[in-house]
């Protein structure tokens, strides 16, 4: 039996045998939950020469929870998840224009996952539309909460769109269209300036040295205007002693950019940004965007922090037209992995996984996503895997 990682005043404590909770989730993701934990349990196994153990516990979201429990959210899984801190997930379907809402921002919701993180890396020997994808090395903190993804919204032709309609007429002479769906975008102060403290953070643990702040304020002025006000607060009244918008200072450098300009941004000049903090939707298709100037969402890791529950994910979809067929990549799970070992302090094995990734891709052993841009032959999922651990087991 495993023992359950806990926050004791406020600091993370990982016992070295921790029980942690994993999800299958759906379509391709019982194959690469798979292929990703013989990459972590022969890493850690290698490193810690059996002093330390993984401990697995699964549950269960998605298609297969309502199965089990007739629902697709049951409340055994929010409780294990709850009590265990640290959860590392596949991807779970969502569905597109109805049904049920999307279960990964449930929960964000439940567990209050107020910051997603999304670090953007090129690995050597994937194919990349950049010229030198060499350059891009930054972190994405896209606030979670907030902002039109938080689920307030009406169809069209519903009894409260009728309502919120006749209610914007009637106090603010603001007339819309009977046929109009209805959706709130909301940003506050309290949710702003939490991101933006967890991305100082991160800069001072990892030694980054610019923050980017991203949004749409000369458009939305009163929400994403106010989230670049509010962020800049931060910046300069409660960190001015670290931070400056002056590159001249020696401190952390602080900026913003448009969220249009930023897609280019991007593509035009990568070597400028470090960490880019931004709203919901911006940092939603911001994220994806630059995952694919570095190889595409199959190697983009993800992790949802909360000030306590973290859940660790592949960004990527469930890919059902692929599942079954052994030809999934993992890659993007195994990283996400590193994430969660660098957040338990395991930077031993997160650093090896991490070389070995680099080395098996750079051997051009590689999932059919990337091999037939290669040009090479491509591995199914569980030989990416084992060539991953076969490095592995050079580098210790």
């Amino acid at each position: 039996m495993g023992e359950k990682i806990k926050f004791i005043d406020g600091k993370l404590f990982v016992p070295v045998n921790p029980e942690i909770v994993y999800i299958k989730g759906d379509g391709i993701g019982p194959e690469i939950m798979e292929a990703s934990m013989f990459v972590w349990n022969k890493a850690v196994e290698k490193v810690y020469s059996g002093k330390r153990k993984i401990h697995w516990k699964e549950v269960l979201i998605g298609e297969s929870a309502l199965k089990e429990y007739g629902t697709l959210l049951p409340e055994d899984t929010i409780k294990e998840i709850e009590e265990h801190v640290i959860a590392i997930k596949s991807p779970v379907k969502t569905p597109v224009g109805g049904g049920y809402r999307s279960l990964n921002v449930e929960l964000r919701k439940i567990f209050d996952l107020y910051a997603n993180i999304r670090p953007v890396r090129w690995i050597e020997g994937i194919p990349s539309p950049l010229k030198n994808p060499e350059n891009i090395d930054l972190v994405i903190f896209r606030e979670n909460t907030e902002d039109v993804y938080a689920g307030l919204e009406w169809p069209a032709k519903s009894s409260q769109a009728a309502s919120v309609r006749k209610f914007l007429e009637e106090e603010f002479n603001v007339k819309l269209r009977n046929d109009t769906g209805i959706g709130l975008k909301i940003i506050s102060e309290f949710a702003t300036k939490r991101i933006v403290r967890k991305a100082i953070e991160y800069a001072i643990e990892n030694n980054r040295k610019k923050i980017t702040i991203v949004h749409k304020g000369n458009i939305m002025k009163y929400t994403e205007g106010a989230f670049l006000n509010w962020a800049f607060e931060v910046l300069e009244k409660e960190f001015g002693n670290i931070t400056s918008s002056n590159e001249k200072d020696g401190k952390i450098i602080f900026n913003s950019k448009i969220a249009d300009d930023m897609f280019q941004q991007l593509i035009l000049y990568p070597q400028e940004y470090d960490i880019i903090v931004t709203p919901n939707l911006n940092g939603d298709y911001l994220s994806d965007a630059a995952a694919a100037l570095v190889g595409g969402l199959g190697i983009a890791p993800g992790m949802n922090i909360g000030d306590e529950v973290a859940i660790f994910e592949a960004v990527h979809g469930t890919a059902p037209d692929i599942a079954g067929k052994n030809i999934a990549n993992p890659m993007s799970l195994i990283l996400s992995g590193v994430l969660m070992f660098r957040y338990m302090g395991w930077l031993e094995v997160a650093n090896v996984i991490d070389t070995a990734v680099n080395e098996t891709v750079k051997s051009k052993k590689v999932t059919s996503d990337l091999a037939t841009r290669l040009n090479v032959e491509p591995l199914g999922t569980m030989e990416f895997a084992r060539e991953i651990v076969k490095n592995i087991d050079q580098l210790v």
